[in-house]
């Protein structure tokens, strides 16, 4: 069953996505912070949220370059999973996995009841939950009509967003030069809460919430042109550091502190109408209803990406990588709208309740890839890639991130319960899944004990379950050997014993038409047979030129999906890039 139904999906031809496009969709999530994040950082960090917010800015320009080395080595969807998946464990690769399908769910759900209340305020007659259906259930159907027409709503979305903040910042100005400074002097008149350092620690804690989406483009980076992928990054850190800044400066220039409290909410509805006026207030209430749609929109996108390469890997059941005729995988999109639908009940519209999933989740993710950066670089040294961040800079960006793990905790306690709620069941399906087959074993020994009095009210027998065990067994794994010794073939036979559920795996070394066998390798390949007996080796050699159509020709031949054969990491003279191998994977 899993064999048969692996290899459902089949290549798409949809043209790759520009750099507007590619931006709008993960940039309206990450500029949708503008409307919440300087409230958060000034109730934290008082007349120094700005400063916070420039820190902000500090540490995501540091994670521009962590993401643009983990991606250019390895550009293929799934952001953090992706990453540590070709560094380390299937099992610690799905623990990011789990981490960012709830980062996606809070941020769907949130977004999309956000999104509704600012068009409560303009429509008091709206219904909040049914009108968050019907949100989250426009999006779905939109991307299962394809990335190419969602990109297109994302881009309307994320011009109207920056035009509309352009437009509060310039009135903003404005205003500040016609009434004078009075209020910022008020405002820094007031005392700090506890000293500069604690003020600015939790200040940047609650504000780091400001970059969630940066994440994003990393798990649809295949669906992305090349060179797209490393000027989203510019363009989303470029959009954070200089609104979020700025419109928390205006506001603590133009509205008093004490009344940030109240207009939390809608925080630049209310300053944009002290400074302009009701029309700006409806101007930005309505961007806002906009730009938190989209962020729904990236949510769907981002999880598609990650979901599909997570199913392709066994890590989640093998039916939801059925297509429909335009190529896309509909069953992840329904699933994934069924589940924010569920979690919009079961909170009965309070998402506050989700804050904690949105928060850990989100950072969590964060430094499971300054770890994956990390890990690229002992154990893929040789992986080409066009840029390398320096050590010391993936350090210092994963300790911020780490201290407002922390800071986020102590000011919110409750939340880390909240998140094991929702987090527990998750990596519980994943974790199923990679260990179904040890379950199984351990069900069918029940069922024979049972069998033996109550066979015949039993609905399945223990036969039945070896059947699949064996099936789920008999698919087939590749490794292409270029004369590796016998340490390194080792080491690719305790990767697959310990990570897939198989019992076949040939190795192939492919040899230019001057090349003689390799006798020795030859050798060393039967003695693994033998120390692996729950293993069926088959050694292969070929002529041929190992390149992107060879494993196409193996792939369909074999009947082994792309993404179940394994390479060594590549030096700097080869000729194919890893995204050329069609998901190929690093082993050693």
């Amino acid at each position: 069953m899993d064999k048969d139904l692996t290899n459902v999906v089949s290549p798409t031809h949809a043209p790759k996505l520009k750099e507007l496009a590619a931006t709008a969709i993960c940039g309206n999530d990450i500029t949708s912070s503008c409307l919440y994040v300087s409230a958060l950082a000034i109730l934290y960090a008082g007349q120094l949220a700005w400063v916070a917010l420039l820190i902000v800015g500090l540490v995501l320009f540091l994670f521009r370059k962590i993401y643009a080395e983990v991606v250019g080595a390895l550009p293929l969807n799934g952001g953090a999973y992706n990453a540590l998946l070709n560094t380390t464990s299937k099992r610690t690769a799905s623990l990011a996995a789990c981490l960012t399908l709830l980062s996606y769910m809070a941020t769907a759900v949130i977004s999309a009841t956000e999104a509704m209340h600012y068009v409560h305020h303009l429509w008091e007659n709206l219904p909040i939950i049914p009108a968050t259906i019907g949100l989250l259930a426009f999006f779905m159907g939109l991307t299962i009509l394809g990335i190419g027409e969602s990109a297109i709503v994302a881009i309307v979305i994320f011009i109207t967003h920056i035009v509309t903040l352009t437009l509060l910042v310039l009135v903003g100005g404005i205003f500040l030069f016609n009434h004078g400074f009075d209020t910022l002097v008020l405002n820094y008149s007031q005392p700090l809460q506890g000293s500069i350092f604690q003020a600015l620690f939790f200040g940047f804690a609650a504000a780091m919430l400001g970059i969630s989406g940066f994440e994003s483009s990393a798990n649809f980076v295949e669906e992305q042109a090349p060179g797209v992928f490393i000027k989203t990054l510019r363009n989303m850190w470029l959009a954070v550091t200089i609104f979020n800044p700025l419109t928390a400066f205006l506001a603590l220039a133009i509205i008093p502190m004490t009344e940030v409290g109240p207009h939390q909410e809608a925080l630049l509805a209310y300053l944009g109408e002290i400074a302009g006026g009701s029309w700006l207030a409806w101007l930005i209430s309505v961007d806002a209803a906009l730009v938190l749609s989209g962020a729904v929109l990236t949510s769907y996108v981002g999880v598609t990406g990650l979901v599909h390469r997570m199913t392709l890997d066994r890590c989640l059941p093998q039916f939801l990588l059925k297509t429909n005729k335009r190529g896309t995988a509909y069953l992840i999109i329904i699933g994934f709208f069924i589940l924010c639908v569920s979690i919009l009940f079961i909170t009965e519209g309070k998402i506050t309740t989700l804050a904690g999933v949105y928060t850990i989740s989100f950072l969590a993710v964060m430094a499971l890839f300054g770890v994956g950066n990390l890990l690229l670089k002992f154990r893929r040294n040789r992986l080409p890639r066009p840029i390398r961040a320096p050590i010391l800079t993936v350090l210092l960006a994963v300790v911020a991130v780490i201290a407002a793990l922390i800071g986020n905790a102590l000011l919110n306690p409750a939340y880390l319960w909240v998140f094991l709620k929702y987090f527990i069941p998750t990596i519980a399906v994943v974790y199923i899944m990679l260990y179904r087959i040890s379950l199984l074993r351990l069900l069918t020994y029940l069922l024979q004990r049972a069998e033996k009095k109550l066979g015949w009210m039993l609905p399945i027998t223990s036969y039945n379950l070896k059947r699949l065990i064996t099936d789920i067994n008999s698919q087939q794994f590749v490794f292409f050997t270029k004369g590796d010794n016998i340490a390194n073939i080792n080491k690719v036979m305790r990767y697959i014993e310990d990570n897939e559920n198989t019992r076949r795996i040939k190795i192939v070394n492919i040899l230019t038409e001057n090349e003689s066998p390799p006798k020795k390798l030859m050798h060393e390949v039967d003695v693994l047979d033998r120390a692996y007996p729950d293993l069926d080796v088959d050694f292969i050699i070929m002529k041929g030129h190992f390149g992107p159509e060879l494993i196409q020709e193996l792939s369909r031949k074999w009947n082994v999906p792309k993404n179940f054969m394994f390479i060594g990491s590549p030096g700097d003279r080869f000729l194919y890039g890893v995204q050329e191998l069609g998901g190929v994977r690093l082993v050693i």
